[in-house]
């Protein structure tokens, strides 16, 4: 059974690093260029017109990836895995409108900020409240309406705060994203290893399943995860895929992601927590995007505040590009950060699961 994880990787890799190329292409021959910010760094004007919506390649190997991993290997499709599937498409789905009006109108700024907090939002509900239906027979829908870190833990907020936790999480992460896509490839190359940690996870949630408790030697330490085989196979497509797509879009990137791309990994990334029930180990997993939102907060409410800022540009990449450190030195160093938080971040699953043996 835990082959189709094997096919899944190396399917979505596959497709975007032949898919991509071709995807190039069309962009480019659309005339379907990205802008680029008139008080960004000045190195960053010479990306004036490279393809964006290059999210739309691993979105769809993603899906495909998955998918063919199920006819080949004759596994099931449940729930859990079409929900997070579901959400990444669905942000991507926004990302991509909000990409093509700034192609179509020629500015930097796409949706309208209402419009584009309208789709997030409701897409994001439909995946909180979809999530917290379709039982098992062990009862166990792909949510919980109660908090989790390493499993649950005893607080239950009930289905309506869940729905409100459900949404600041994926907006969080989703927005997270799109704000570390500043660089090439560093939000792409920091999504692979947090789609990583979260094939193991899936991968571990399965051997430890409550669902095979009489087979543990401490059924006490089992997880209450409705299907972790599943969502290692969606992350294991997320990560090959999102791999394949960092070929092309390190630097000098061929292609950018745009937030057709972002959108949709910061959703995937949130589904996967909650389906996992891992919400609150997703901020360390995923410190790097936390990281870059907060300097982003700061420096708003610095200014807000003092009229002072803190940091010379906002998010933190452009920061020290401005110190004077090369765009790749800043992606690797950043990539560097993100591997540790990605190693301390299972760490502490794995010392959570050990210390309720």
């Amino acid at each position: 059974m835990m082959n189709q994880i094997l096919f899944a990787g190396v399917i979505g890799l596959f497709l975007t690093l032949v898919g991509t190329p071709l995807l190039i292409k069309l962009l480019a021959r659309k005339g379907y260029g990205q802008y680029i910010r008139d008080d960004g760094p000045r190195e960053h004007h010479a990306k004036r017109g490279t393809p964006t919506m290059g999210g739309i390649a691993f979105i769809l190997a993603t899906l495909i990836a998955y998918f063919l991993s199920k006819v080949i290997t004759g596994a099931p499709i449940t729930v859990s895995g079409l929900l997070v599937l579901g959400l990444m498409a669905g942000m991507g789905l926004v990302g991509f409108l909000d990409d093509y009006i700034k192609i179509v109108k020629r500015r930097s700024l796409g949706l309208r900020a209402k419009a584009k907090m309208a789709g997030q939002l409701t897409v994001g509900i439909a995946f909180a409240v979809l999530s917290l239906q379709f039982e098992d027979q062990r009862e166990l829908t792909p949510a919980s309406t109660k908090l989790s870190f390493i499993m649950d833990f005893g607080w239950t907020i009930g289905p309506v705060l869940f729905v409100v936790w459900a949404l600041f999480m994926i907006l969080a992460m989703s927005n997270g994203v799109n704000l570390t896509d500043g660089l090439d490839g560093l939000a792409t190359g920091a999504s692979v290893m947090v789609f990583g940690a979260y094939t193991f996870i899936g991968v571990w949630q399965y051997q430890e399943s409550c669902a095979d408790a009489n087979t543990l030697i401490n059924p006490e330490a089992c997880f209450e995860v409705r299907d972790p085989l599943d969502l290692a196979v969606v992350a294991a497509a997320l990560m090959g895929a999102c791999f394949g797509f960092l070929w092309w879009n390190t630097s000098p990137a061929k292609i950018f992601m745009g937030d057709t791309g972002s959108l949709a990994l910061g959703g995937a990334l949130a589904g996967l927590a909650i389906c996992s029930r891992t919400e609150l180990l997703l901020a360390l997993l995923g410190g790097l995007f936390v990281l870059i939102t907060m300097s982003v907060v700061i420096q708003v409410g610095s200014f807000r505040l003092t009229g002072k800022r803190v940091f010379r540009m906002a998010p933190l990449q452009h920061h020290f590009e401005l110190k004077g450190w090369s765009e790749v030195l800043v992606v690797v160093r950043f990539w560097i950060i993100q591997g540790m938080c990605v190693i301390v971040g299972l760490g502490l699953f794995y010392a959570g699961w050990a210390a309720e043996k």
